[in-house]
């Protein structure tokens, strides 16, 4: 089992605020097309290993933060998670990734995930 990278996601109704602070203050490239539907962005890193989403809060999108860790193999994550008592929601296929859910014991959501083979 290998963690691979780490994404930081935010959602809140300043996600314009948050993207120029990202893109113009820190000088980080948002590679997101925005749509209509949603707005927002992503900013990776060099790697393309990790990066920080920042999305605009919606009815599809309820605010809140979440730590997104990129694994080798999510099916054996969740087991072990399991196996260690903690409860996990998932797997969920989204997106070419497999995908489970966690409660940080400080509140935060947690998700790992995998690309589908």
């Amino acid at each position: 089992m290998k963690l691979l990278g780490m994404r930081f996601c935010s959602v809140d109704d300043n996600a314009e605020e948050m993207m120029a602070f990202f893109n113009k203050g820190l000088n980080l490239k948002n590679t997101f097309e925005e749509s209509a539907d949603f707005v927002g962005g992503i900013f990776p890193s060099e790697s393309g290993d990790s990066w920080v989403e920042v999305w605009q809060a919606s009815d599809q999108m309820p605010k809140g933060i979440m730590l997104q860790l990129v694994v080798d193999d999510a099916d054996a994550f969740a087991q072990h998670a399991k196996n260690s008592g903690l409860e996990i929601s998932g797997p969920m296929d989204a997106h070419g990734e497999r995908i489970y859910y966690v409660v940080a014991p400080n509140g935060m959501n947690v998700s790992f995930q995998s690309k589908l083979n």
